[in-house]
């Protein structure tokens, strides 16, 4: 199953049909797809971490990266090399990113074409991944400061205690805003009862994240905040909270020689990008 986008659809499988877990496997697409299926992530982690999951949160980045490797065929021209004149399927790709090659899903499909795609620890088109036995999970009961570190795609839960109010536990009531190129973000946050209130987040890169909570609830009232997130997944085991996986659960190579800048294991992509370009050139050849 190769995953683009949210785990809400997968997360509710497995919970209508537990036993699907043992028969499928699972290539997902995550880094800010995890941002935005937080709860459908820590529900899959929690219950199923037997399930055979690539989780991917980096490395597909590397073929559509501005790095240059030997012989190196770039995505920022290949419109105009390899797909103009390709027909109409080549005249309407132009319609997308100004023909641009920014198809961060396509690694998952990558990694089907070439090898043994039950062994994601081998080379492949769509990266090479090592075994994982836990994701982060960190739990704080107060707003954070910059005193404060994470992992990148770490899952943070808030818990805070506020104002009792008359509302069924389990009800959307607060947001988290944070903000992404000028734009605010908003995340839903819930009422578990007796004014206790909770929240999951996941940040998607390094950065030092500045969030505030907000209500329309009298007394529900915290100070804008911050958190610092780094930039190696999942980083060091910090909080005994962390989900425990099993033996089929893989994700991104944390050896730094194989970082394409930030890019966490984004070489073992690089590496191969140009081979892709080049087949996929000639399969433009056929609609000319």
């Amino acid at each position: 199953m190769l995953v683009w986008g949210g785990l809400d659809d997968l997360a509710q499988a497995l919970h209508d049909a537990p036993s699907i877990q043992n028969n499928i496997r699972v290539y997902w697409i995550g880094g800010p797809n995890k941002k935005w299926s937080v709860n459908s992530y820590a529900y899959i982690a929690e219950n199923f971490p037997d399930l055979w999951f690539i989780e991917v949160n980096a490395t597909y980045y590397s073929f559509f990266s501005n790095s240059v490797v030997p012989d190196s065929v770039m995505t920022s021209d290949y419109y105009d090399r390899f797909i103009s004149g390709s027909g109409h399927l080549g005249k309407d790709f132009k319609n997308y990113y100004d023909g641009e090659v920014k198809m961060g899903d396509t690694p998952s499909l990558l990694y089907m074409m070439d090898g043994d795609p039950a062994n994601p620890i081998r080379e492949s088109w769509g990266g090479s991944f090592d075994r994982i036995s836990r994701t982060p999970r960190v739990v704080y009961d107060r707003v954070t400061t910059d005193l404060d570190t994470v992992a990148y795609c770490s899952i943070i839960e808030f818990h805070l205690q506020g104002p009792q109010i008359d509302l069924t536990p389990g009800t959307a009531c607060f947001q988290m805003v944070t903000r992404y190129k000028n734009t605010e973000q908003q995340w839903p946050g819930y009422y578990l009862g007796n004014g206790h209130y909770a929240i999951k987040y996941a940040p998607k890169q390094a950065e030092v994240l500045s969030y505030r909570f907000t209500a329309d609830i009298p007394g529900f009232v915290f100070p804008e905040a911050k958190l610092v997130v780094d930039n190696l997944w999942p980083g060091k085991r910090m909080c005994k909270m962390d989900y425990n996986l099993g033996e089929n659960w893989y994700t991104d190579k944390a050896d730094p020689t194989l970082f394409d800048g930030n890019i966490q294991g984004g070489k073992t992509i690089l590496k191969w990008r140009s081979n892709i370009l080049r087949d996929w050139a000639g399969r433009w050849q056929w609609l000319r």
